[in-house]
């Protein structure tokens, strides 16, 4: 099948122009918001230039079903597909939410003190105590009205597939008694997956799914949470299943003592 010359030459200045709206952008964009006064100020200019930079790089996003955002406090949980994922949720969602980010992001200085001004919450992947600690601090941020998202998958990769979830973000909103709300994030894979720093064209769908909500307080609520969680998004992800892919722990010696301390029923 021909393509029309047109779109084969877009598809090749396409990395050009998304690479400079972000060059271009970010940086200086990203230094305002860090001085901005107040954090609801802060996160209401980032999604404000979140929404302006996908515009500039010609990436549609279309956002469905914010009306289904619980109004009482909640955790969101998404999957994870694209170095996009976490730009396009700052855009797409109501600035009262925060993030789960591990902490390694914190090494890139600008990147880390722009997230922490966000009010991120970073979480340790390779300290078992560490771990542990952060897994206190999110049920105790959740149980103090702290609405937060979360990629529980930990991680991408380059192929298709809906990932084992991790269970801090459930097991905090078990505890705190809030529900969790499954957010799908189409597209975005196709335009940045891992393993590259090409760009292609695409467009991008984000949709929130009706909450869910905890039935106890106990580990196997949470586990239960979770599996309900993720069938929800993987019914509307369009990816295929890769429940019995390695889960993106830190050794799996330090990840047992996580899970075996903290979900105890």
């Amino acid at each position: 099948m021909q393509h029309h010359p047109l779109r084969i030459l877009y598809r090749l200045i396409f990395p050009l122009r998304a690479w400079l709206a972000a060059l271009l952008f970010l940086p200086p964009v990203a230094v305002f918001v860090i001085c901005v006064p107040g954090q609801a100020r802060r996160r209401r200019s980032a999604r404000q230039a979140g929404r302006m930079l996908f515009r500039l790089a010609g990436i549609p996003v279309k956002v469905m079903g914010l009306e289904r955002l619980p109004p009482e406090p909640c955790f969101l949980a998404a999957n994870h597909a694209s170095y996009l994922d976490g730009l396009l949720l700052t855009a797409a969602l109501p600035p009262r939410f925060g993030f789960v980010i591990k902490r390694e992001v914190t090494r890139a200085p600008l990147l880390g003190r722009l997230l922490a001004r966000l009010g991120s919450e970073f979480v340790e992947r390779f300290d078992t105590k560490a771990a542990r600690s952060d897994a206190g601090r999110l049920i105790h941020l959740a149980r103090g009205g702290v609405s937060l998202g979360a990629f529980p998958e930990g991680t991408f990769r380059r192929e298709p597939g809906l990932r084992p979830f991790q269970l801090g973000t459930f097991l905090a909103a078990t505890r705190a008694g809030i529900p969790v709300v499954p957010v799908v994030i189409r597209g975005a894979r196709g335009i940045l997956p891992a393993d590259t720093l090409r760009p292609r064209p695409g467009k991008v769908e984000i949709e929130v799914l009706p909450a869910v909500y905890p039935g106890g307080k106990r580990g196997a609520d949470a586990r239960a949470l979770r599996d309900g969680v993720r069938a929800r998004i993987l019914a509307h992800c369009g990816e295929p299943d890769h429940a019995h892919a390695a889960l993106q722990h830190p050794p799996k010696k330090a990840a047992r003592a996580v899970v075996r301390d903290r979900i105890r029923d």
